[in-house]
């Protein structure tokens, strides 16, 4: 078995939430990016839904084509992995973002063109240094930080489409935070000319050293949340908090639509 193919007995798809998760390990879903990157047509795009992302699915479900659209919808969010196996699907495991690219710029074999959009003024030029020296093979061919609310303005998001598609990146990596960043990729993937969008959050930061990753055991036991709360209480913590107080009522909609008593 390569490492890009499922063992027989674990499901290709997990559906929960309203999201139909690739079921794959962070290694397999960094040979698809890659293998999408490769394949000459443009359009794709890469969702990682975490338990926000649920919720913001839950309240407005009108943005459902922006994640079944996608050509790759990763579980980011130890919470999803455990209430997939509370509801019997058993998800491989977590895959976030800000995991996944750095290891499609590790597997990568041959010169890849990649674009960086979004982040904080200079902070995606200092990730591109920072990517240029521990991956050799990515040549970062252009990177923007968009003004807030720039999808708004005709004139400025043209501008940016432009941008991005007339240096015509295979990987396009794209950091506005959700859902805006996948309504944008859902609505322009067709006119970016770039093979494969990755709507990765937060991760330009991290590329760029300007934020740290939760340790180990605070991802593993399901806490990063709780460390970026510590980060940026003032912003994260009212989220956080009405996340948990909504997720009670996702699991309670999850388990009717098992039982047949809603759609």
């Amino acid at each position: 078995m390569t490492n890009t193919e499922l063992p027989e007995s674990t499901q290709a798809k997990v559906h929960l939430f309203g999201f139909s998760f690739d079921n794959v390990t962070p290694a397999q879903a960094a040979e698809r990016v890659i293998e999408l990157s490769a394949s000459g047509n443009s359009g794709h795009y890469v969702v990682t839904p975490n338990l926000d992302h649920a919720l913001i699915l839950h309240r407005r479900p009108e943005l459902q084509p922006v994640y079944s659209d996608a050509s790759l919808v990763l579980a980011d969010g130890q919470p999803i992995v455990w209430a997939s196996r509370w509801f019997g699907r058993s998800l491989v495991g977590r895959v976030a973002g800000s995991d996944l690219v750095p290891e499609v710029f590790r597997r990568v074999q041959r010169e890849t063109r990649v674009f960086l959009l979004g982040a904080g003024p200079g902070v995606a030029a200092r990730a591109a240094e920072r990517i240029s020296r521990e991956f050799p093979k990515v040549r970062v061919v252009g990177v923007n930080s968009p003004p807030f609310g720039f999808e708004k303005h005709p004139d400025q998001n043209e501008s940016v489409v432009f941008e991005v598609a007339r240096a015509e990146p295979e990987i396009l990596v794209v950091g506005f935070g959700a859902p805006k960043q996948e309504i944008w990729a859902y609505q322009e993937r067709t006119r970016l000319n770039s093979a494969v969008i990755l709507c990765a959050g937060a991760t330009i930061d991290f590329l760029a050293g300007e934020r740290a990753r939760a340790p180990q055991w605070f991802q593993k036991y399901g806490l990063e949340w709780l460390y970026r709360t510590l980060e940026e209480p003032k912003r994260l913590a009212p989220r956080y908090a009405a996340d948990a107080a909504l997720f009670p009522r996702l699991l309670i909609k999850q388990w009717l639509k098992d039982v047949g008593l809603i759609s």
